[in-house]
């Protein structure tokens, strides 16, 4: 057993090595911003724990599997305390030309939209979304409309934009207008709750970050 322990040990640690080779040649440049940290430890306690150092983080969707070999994205999501950006499968660049704002009047999407400025101040549009029921269409107006003087203070034009919930879900319907409308960034909070110690991401999160072909900017 011990020498199956030794064995297992060193091949993690050879693939640590291997991968860190690699993010060196990919991240190539100026040597005093970039660094390589790596942990024999379980992904989404690791990622968690470093995400202190960080005003971003990256991350692929992630393809399952079990707590020490895969990262549970949602459980990181709503612990990281940063930003995070979820970036599909095939997506090599992301310019931010185009950003939609997915808007709830809650503290996520807050936190979202403060957390999103660098990337709002380069982006050469705005579009802030609301999706509501018949009948709070005054209310979601009034609400994005303050988003919008929000950016606008810190610079930022941006059109707000309210629409009625169609059939199907809100997650569905946010992704249609943003493609139809060329966004190449979606900046929304990220929504969930913790159940028997296990943390479950709410619908409009859980489908965005498994299915949106839009790069996500999410934060909790």
């Amino acid at each position: 057993m011990v020498e199956m322990l030794e064995a297992e040990s060193k091949a993690i640690t050879a693939k640590l090595s291997e991968r860190g080779n690699w993010f060196r040649r990919v991240a190539a440049g100026d040597q005093a911003r970039r660094e390589w940290r790596w942990a024999v430890d379980r992904p989404t306690e690791a990622l968690a724990r470093e995400a202190r150092c960080a005003d971003l983080v990256v991350a692929g969707r992630s393809r399952g599997g079990d707590a020490y070999n895969a990262l549970d994205l949602g459980g990181f999501l709503l612990r990281a305390g940063r930003p995070v950006l979820v970036v599909p499968e095939g997506v090599a660049a992301l310019r931010a030309d185009h950003i939609v704002i997915g808007w709830k009047d809650t503290r996520e999407a807050r936190r979202a939209v403060q957390d999103a400025l660098p990337f709002l101040h380069e982006a050469t549009r705005v579009t802030i979304v609301e999706i509501c029921k018949s009948g709070e269409e005054q209310a979601a107006q009034e609400n994005i409309d303050d988003v919008a003087r929000y950016l606008g203070r810190h610079r930022i034009k941006s059109g707000p934009k309210v629409t009625l919930h169609e059939k199907g879900s809100e997650a569905d319907q946010l992704i249609r207008l943003a493609r139809d409308d060329g966004a190449d960034l979606l900046v929304t909070g990220a929504y969930g709750h913790s159940r028997l110690g296990e943390w479950i991401f709410g619908g409009m999160t859980h489908k965005l970050v498994t299915e949106s072909p839009i790069c996500c900017l999410m934060s909790h």
